[in-house]
């Protein structure tokens, strides 16, 4: 499976025959990128399990130090394995590994540039996707919308993979933690994997819970003012356990 993989990349990245397949693989990951891949592989695949994806559409990304983990592109999550760890800089330049990076590299990157990100999640997920079809804006359905900062924003169109829809994200991001994405699907980031994966969940939720309030006969949703987002968002900054 190993061989059919490096096939794959130098059907999609010809050049140097085998001497530039093994340059592209670059340097050797470190224990904290091993371990970052292995949770990075962890929520790939828990997307797809959770519903959030279809086969390889939507990508993950978690950020160690200057190196970015990426899932590459066009490869199902069941088949990565350690020695398919996929990382670039912050300049998209690839670092680690053999595979191709995900095409939408540009957004992920874009996102790791105007802040603190360590992770981010980019699903398909339907109840979001059908969301962003249908309003600018995710109504404030619910509290939770202040664990991302406010009104969920739906960024305009674009084609996937490039750097006017990378652009169009960090807009509809501003001052938030997640967005919708025209005719696409979701985007939210985090300190941490856990906690950008947390947020994609609980986005899907409120779309989801939005959709089905909505679509009842003759009733319009109550709806939160943002005043009353911004206090459940204060409320949960200090939710959990203190360490």
């Amino acid at each position: 499976m190993a061989e059919q993989r490096r096939e794959q990349v130098d059907a999609r990245d010809p050049g140097d025959g085998e001497q530039g397949a093994v340059g592209r693989r670059g340097r050797r990951a470190t224990p904290e990128e091993a371990r970052a891949w292995e949770a990075l592989v962890t929520a790939a695949r828990r997307t797809v399990t959770d519903g959030l994806v279809v086969g390889t559409s939507g990508n993950v990304s978690v950020r160690v130090g200057d190196t970015v983990l990426v899932t590459p592109s066009g490869v199902p999550y069941d088949r990565l394995g350690p020695e398919d760890v996929t990382g670039v800089d912050l300049t998209g330049r690839q670092v680690l590994g053999a595979l191709v990076p995900t095409s939408e590299l540009p957004m992920h990157l874009a996102v790791y540039g105007s802040c603190d990100a360590g992770a981010i999640v980019h699903t398909h997920a339907v109840h979001a996707t059908a969301v962003s079809v249908l309003v600018p804006e995710l109504p404030l359905v619910h509290y939770m919308a202040g664990a991302l900062g406010g009104p969920v924003r739906v960024a305009p169109y674009a084609t996937y993979g490039t750097q006017e829809l990378a652009e169009h994200v960090l807009r509809a991001l501003d001052g938030r933690t997640g967005c919708l994405l025209q005719n696409h699907g979701t985007l939210t980031y985090g300190a941490t994997l856990d906690q950008a994966y947390d947020r994609t969940a609980q986005l899907e939720w409120m779309c989801r819970l939005w959709l089905t309030a909505s679509s009842v006969p003759g009733r319009t949703p109550t709806l939160l003012t943002e005043e009353q987002a911004a206090q459940a968002a204060d409320r949960l900054r200090g939710y959990g356990q203190r360490r």
